[in-house]
């Protein structure tokens, strides 16, 4: 049964292309692919909801997901060696993840929904089989997420979103 339920959200990887394409923060995501490129990459992709005030990624977790931020706003919180707590919001246009997933290293933050957010995520292993298959889109890919984790790591505010 295919059936949509009644309330269910319909994702279409166009509406998420649309919102890298015009997000103007600095960390946003750059990724020079073209429509057919990212539809293939959607079919490696899991789309889901978040509601306001749930938990994405749990700091010292280990989980090495990367997450697309279609809609919504997030907040990363990471807590250092001092117990000073750093905080950085991500919004819709970027990626969550990053850090982890090119590290293999446990979450450097917990992140929390601000607002309802519409997300895709990708694992490893989808990403590996992306890049057996499809080896141009997951280079790109990774060219994209190394600007948006340099560019974080260089402004103070967004290096707790290096998650």
């Amino acid at each position: 049964m295919n059936a949509q339920l009644p309330g269910a959200i319909r994702f279409d990887v166009q509406t998420l292309v649309q919102v890298i394409q015009n997000c103007e923060a600095s960390d946003a995501l750059r990724c020079q692919l073209s429509l057919p490129h990212w539809t293939t990459l959607a079919s490696f992709m899991h789309p889901f909801p978040l509601n306001k005030g749930q938990v994405l990624m749990e700091q010292g977790a280990r989980d090495a997901t990367l997450y697309f931020i279609e809609s919504g706003a997030l907040s990363a919180h990471c807590e250092d060696e001092n117990a000073k707590v750093h905080t950085a919001l991500v919004g819709a246009g970027t990626v969550l993840g990053e850090g982890s997933f090119f590290s293999n290293q446990p979450r450097r933050a917990t992140v929390y929904a601000s607002s309802p957010c519409r997300m895709w995520c990708l694992t490893p292993l989808r990403f590996k089989e992306l890049a057996r298959h499809h080896s141009s889109i997951a280079l790109e890919l990774t060219l994209a997420m190394g600007s948006v984790m340099a560019k974080r790591l260089c402004i103070p505010p967004k290096r707790a979103a290096v998650t």
